[in-house]
């Protein structure tokens, strides 16, 4: 397979796993608002891996988005947040702390607290610091937890087993 058709396969498994894993998550009411925990996002590990991962992530999430309960500005902070999380987290790749790409697996936790935080405040109507953090807590506990519990196992399974040795 050339490097132009496997970058096109890889963006668009990974969105199409995007969404899935998001559905599965908005069944048990945990996709959207400020308690989430998307099983889709064990998945912001794979920039590291592929480029592919950057836009197949954002236009996954743009995908999910459109059933969620916030509306269009959902569809539009949420997909921003995953296209900025996946740039950091391609990016930032190389920057290691014992071997852990540490700051790439951080970056969406961070992001997505602060858009996602603000997204909320917008929608709520309710402004300030104290709304912000109090809304942007769970979306960041949520995301830590989904990314220490299935990201970084997943990250490992990749190096170790050099899965995606065909990268882009």
């Amino acid at each position: 397979m050339n490097k132009k058709t496997l970058y096109v396969v890889q963006g668009g498994v990974i969105a199409a796993l995007y969404v899935a894993l998001t559905f599965v998550s908005s069944s048990f009411g945990l996709a959207y608002g400020s308690i989430q925990f998307r099983l889709s996002e064990i998945l912001t590990v794979l920039p590291l891996f592929t480029p592919a991962g950057i836009w197949g992530l954002a236009i996954g999430c743009m995908i999910a988005n459109i059933t969620s309960t916030l509306g269009v500005i959902d569809i539009v902070v949420g997909t921003a947040a995953t296209l900025i999380a996946g740039l950091i987290t391609r990016y930032c790749r190389n920057i290691k702390i014992r071997k852990v790409p540490i700051v790439s697996l951080i970056a969406p936790v961070i992001i997505n607290a602060i858009f996602v935080g603000f997204e909320l405040m917008w929608v709520s109507d309710n402004y300030g610091l104290v709304p912000f953090l109090t809304l942007a807590a769970p979306v960041f506990l949520g995301e830590l937890a989904v990314i220490t519990v299935g990201g970084i196992p997943l990250t490992v399974l990749l190096y170790k087993n050099n899965i995606l040795k065909g990268k882009t």
